[in-house]
């Protein structure tokens, strides 16, 4: 079992490729859960613990940068909006997926670019984020236990898409489970990321602040999380 590092209580393990943590996960199935700095100031007994029992990957540069003073060097930042692709490009000829999120024309339009980009996938089921009943989440249940998907894909939002998986999980624990968050939207195109110069500079943040200005609001905290890595209190 590769060993977590604790950050403020978050355990995070400290995958230095795309590669590495597939080929981890394909072996440990559970849930993958992204780690940003966010997390780790704002962790709560709470969420420690959801996080804890789960798969914590390294999402943002600053917990990447607080695994490399903890001193692993080669730890590396994975977006989880490029993980969830990179493992269906990884697994696609191989695995079955089920994919749970977004409004229904996003939906329908992410199944339909995949199956587009691969045209051997196999797509076991799909249905939007939008669960109203506890009916409708006992039958999205059903169909995970029936279905038994290698991947499932939720992008709903955290923690209600890791809560949810934990449930899945429960009935259906030999799988792959990755929350996504608005990953669906900017694969299809409806919602749009930082340009790659943002991306590769680990700017992104910064360029999710020019074009959502409002978002200051959340990012003004990160001044904390900054002087936590400068006097190294991680």
């Amino acid at each position: 079992m590769k060993e977590k590092v604790m950050l403020n209580g978050v355990g995070v393990m400290p995958f230095e490729s795309v590669t590495e943590l597939i080929q981890y996960v394909d072996t440990h199935k559970g849930i993958l859960v992204a780690i940003n700095a966010e997390k780790i100031l704002h962790a709560t007994d709470e969420t420690r613990a959801l996080i804890n029992r789960n798969i914590g990957y390294c999402d943002g540069m600053g917990a990447m940068k607080a695994l490399q003073q903890k001193g692993y060097k080669n730890a590396c930042k994975i977006p989880g909006c490029e993980l969830w692709l990179k493992i269906v490009e990884h697994l696609h000829a191989e695995k079955s997926f089920y994919l749970v999120g977004g409004k229904q024309e996003v939906i329908d339009e992410t199944v339909a670019k995949l199956k587009g980009d691969y045209p051997d996938i196999k797509i076991a089921g799909y249905r939007n984020g939008y669960i109203k009943s506890d009916d409708e989440k006992q039958a999205l249940l059903d169909e995970i236990a029936q279905k038994k998907p290698d991947v499932v894909f939720v992008a709903m939002g955290s923690p209600k898409q890791e809560l949810l998986m934990e449930q899945m999980q429960k009935l259906h624990g030999d799988a792959i489970y990755q929350g996504l968050g608005g990953s669906f939207d900017v694969y299809t195109g409806h919602v749009l990321r930082a340009p790659k110069w943002w991306v590769d500079h680990n700017l992104e943040f910064a360029y999710r602040l020019v074009k959502q200005p409002k978002r200051i609001k959340r990012q003004i905290h990160l001044v904390k999380y900054a002087w936590w890595l400068a006097t190294k209190k991680l």
